[in-house]
């Protein structure tokens, strides 16, 4: 049974939470102890909080998990996970995460229920309005990172990441429901039906290219940032990650779970190494 519950708390889910480090890391405080460990703490606290949400969502949907063909093998819709005790878990969870968020700041703990209640309404009804559910897919990276600026003493965060990251999460969050919608050819999530491959396809390019003009636009206007504008070299990295993700997606036929990509494609994750790798040496060593 716990491990059962692991499975449906969905632990590889938490890969999406690393974005609480990017105000540690582009505030160049990966050297302050406290900083570290406050985030860890966020880190700790906000994946615990998805997995209350996973298993809310598991407890609405068990008797329509259970005619799915792949959806049936879920712990609470196979059985392997007791209804009663995912519903205590689903109980327990946000209660035991309240008041340590708020201990660790009042901020984060607004954006922590924010997170959690903008995810049940998604869950009930927004994941079924056209255009807005990407929007709100999009928002919970914005509050991810959101989160993890409140956590520290941020000093040099440039607001451009928010935009950078707003359409780099709109990239992804288009990319989920086109390769949902050429796998199921529109018989899968009901909001699929307002939709067509062309025009998620338009949408695509247009979040793409934005979210390219303003990271490389982060990368030499941010006050923050070296004057001798090194961290230029960064923008390759950031091409190829979205082009690779674009070409799996359309060529592919993948992305119906972006944070599967992670742990699955070699290319894509030795580019990642990298450009984190490249911004380290640019913040830190040099």
């Amino acid at each position: 049974m716990l491990i059962a519950l692991i499975r449906a708390m969905r632990p590889k889910q938490w890969a999406k939470n690393v974005l609480l480090f990017a105000a540690l890391v582009f505030d160049r405080q990966l050297g302050n102890p406290t900083a570290v460990l406050d985030t860890l703490a966020g880190f700790a606290l906000f994946s615990l909080t998805a997995s209350a949400v996973y298993l809310v969502n598991d407890l609405r949907d068990v008797e329509a998990d259970r005619q799915h063909p792949t959806k049936r093998n879920r712990p609470i819709a196979s059985g392997a996970l007791p209804v009663p005790t995912a519903k205590i878990v689903a109980v327990i969870l946000p209660l035991l995460i309240l008041p340590l968020a708020w201990r660790l700041s009042p901020a984060f703990l607004t954006i922590l229920a924010l997170y959690y209640t903008l995810n049940i309404l998604y869950s009930i009804w927004l994941k079924h309005q056209p255009i807005i559910d990407v929007l709100v897919l999009a928002s919970f990276y914005i509050l991810r990172v959101g989160a993890g600026v409140v956590l520290i003493q941020v000093e040099r965060f440039s607001p451009w990441l928010y935009v950078a990251m707003l359409f780099l999460a709109l990239f992804l969050g288009i990319g989920k429901r086109r390769a949902e919608l050429a796998a199921t050819e529109g018989s899968g999530r009901k909001v699929l039906q307002f939709y067509t491959l062309e025009f998620l396809d338009q949408l695509m390019i247009i979040v793409l290219t934005i979210a390219i003009v303003t990271y490389s636009l982060y990368t030499f206007s941010a006050p923050n940032l070296p004057e001798n504008h090194t961290m230029m070299l960064t923008i390759p990295f950031v091409i190829y990650a979205i082009f690779r993700y674009l070409w799996l997606v359309k060529v592919g036929g993948h992305g119906e779970a972006p944070e599967d990509l992670l742990f699955s494609d070699r290319p894509l994750q030795a580019d990642l190494v990298l450009w984190a790798a490249t911004i380290f040496v640019i913040f830190y060593l040099s």
